[in-house]
């Protein structure tokens, strides 16, 4: 009979179950070899439910890289699944050792269910779906209990905390200010100006620069001036970069680019052999969230992170006191 802490972990976890994907449990492309990738304590793990596992991500990174650096991230991928097979099934064989059991039916409503949620309570459409999928009701079931087993084992051996202490919410805050303040940006238009001083034109120009910087003051359109005297790329288009972030400019131009207010032109600016003239146009960013309305999703990051810590504190114990052999 199985021990009443476990049923009612179980029970709360059940809550928590989304929906089955269609396509979860699709296996990968077809590979003829096969083999044994890890034993865990004698269970073994083969190479085809390590694809199986990673064949979805597989598919997306042959769509995104090729060659060497495929073969890298293949690799990777495959290497992190083979980790969450193990540990899973370290997770198991500790459930079967403290002698818990799970109701058979606890297994039968979860199918009920999912062929409700997912399939509009049609039990043979449901069938059929598996079946194109090469897979039994029997295995199917298996690997629903399994991941219930999961699911409560974790919740038994992770205690968490569920509040976050307020002198950590406020040393989180102060470390990590960055993660709280929107992007500064600034909708820039440009004028650049070459001094060509290896022509020896570098007075000529720089007048150019000055008079264009008066007709500027005096009520010139700046966009006009641009298109007229500018060397920038930007020319044809009034100078205009558009919004921009730091780290876009050189950094004596992103210095007064994002000094200047909304509507004001910058003094001649000299930089790298250039003259330039700069206008900021609007401006936006940059606020940052006070403590008080950062401190719920603060407090959430620090209990997701402990429970982080405190799961692999777990496994790496499971890990410890087992034989595990990967090949």
């Amino acid at each position: 009979m199985m021990r009443p802490i476990l049923i009612a972990l179980i029970s709360a976890c059940l809550l928590n179950f989304s929906p089955i994907c269609r396509a979860a449990y699709a296996a990968g492309d077809p590979e003829v070899v096969d083999g044994v990738a890890a034993v865990v304590n004698g269970d073994v793990i083969t190479f085809s439910q390590v694809r199986g596992l990673v064949a979805p991500r597989e598919k997306l990174l042959r769509a995104q890289f090729n060659g060497d650096e495929l073969i890298k991230k293949v690799k990777e991928v495959r290497q992190a699944a083979l980790q969450d097979l193990i540990d899973r099934q370290l997770i198991i064989q500790a459930f079967k050792k403290e002698n818990y059991q799970i109701p058979d039916h606890f297994v039968e409503d979860r199918m009920h269910d999912i062929i409700r949620t997912d399939f509009g309570g049609d039990r043979n459409t449901f069938i059929k779906t598996l079946e194109a999928q090469n897979f039994t009701m029997g295995e199917f079931k298996k690997m629903e209990t399994e991941k219930m087993i999961v699911q409560a084992m974790r919740g038994k051996n992770v205690k968490l905390n569920t509040i976050a202490s307020p002198a950590k919410v406020d040393e989180y805050y102060k470390a990590h200010r960055d993660e709280f303040t929107s992007k500064e940006q600034v909708k820039l238009r440009l004028i650049m100006i070459p001094s060509h001083a290896s022509d020896g034109n570098a007075a000529a120009q720089k007048a150019m620069a000055d008079e264009i910087f008066s007709k500027l003051v005096n009520g010139a359109e700046f966009d006009r001036m641009a298109q007229l005297y500018s060397e920038d790329s930007t020319r044809e288009h009034g100078g205009d970069w558009g919004w921009i972030e730091r780290k876009t400019l050189a950094g004596p131009l992103e210095k007064v680019a994002f000094s200047l207010a909304p509507g004001k032109i910058s003094n001649i600016v000299e930089f790298s052999g250039n003259y330039y003239i700069l206008k900021v146009e609007e401006k936006h960013g940059g606020d940052t969230k006070k403590l008080a309305d950062a401190r719920v999703e603060i407090e959430k990051k620090l209990i997701q992170q402990e429970a982080q810590k405190l799961q692999e504190k777990w496994l790496a114990s499971l890990r410890s006191k087992a034989y595990i052999k990967t090949f």
